[in-house]
């Protein structure tokens, strides 16, 4: 069976979000998260000064590894996984996750990770390393 050879420059499959009150209701119940600025809108307005809800950065870290997960199937393992929010999201946002493979050593593939909003503006960076089992 031959498969395809990883190689840098290739592009992971990214995909287009757009967190609504009741995802971020239920993200920030489930992480045990009760800052206001994530539900509570005349509060996020009035006290911190933001014209609309805010998405959460672990939300979008954790939307960055599912893009990772998605590419790498079962193929491999995640070893290393980094990343920093850059500037602020907002309910209403349309944000994109992109990936790149920057480095490919052995089984070993280093991954430049990305979140943009609809006007191209990095919200979260991040990078990631896997190791791909031979044969793949």
């Amino acid at each position: 069976m031959m498969t395809k050879r990883i190689e840098a420059g290739e592009k992971l499959t990214g995909r287009t979000w757009r967190a609504d009150t009741v995802q971020l209701f239920l993200y920030n119940a489930a992480i045990w998260n009760p800052h206001r600025i994530h539900y509570d809108l005349p509060y996020t307005q009035e006290a911190e000064g933001h014209p609309q809800l805010l998405i959460d950065g672990p939300l979008q870290g954790d939307w960055l590894t599912q893009m990772v997960y998605e590419w790498l199937g079962e193929n491999g393992t995640l070893t290393a996984f980094r990343y920093s929010n850059r500037r602020a999201a907002y309910v209403g946002d349309v944000l994109s996750t992109v990936g790149e493979v920057t480095a490919v050593d052995g089984d070993t593939v280093t991954l430049d990770l990305r979140i943009t909003n609809q006007r191209g503006e990095a919200t979260t960076v991040g990078n990631a390393t896997v190791v791909i089992e031979s044969g793949h």
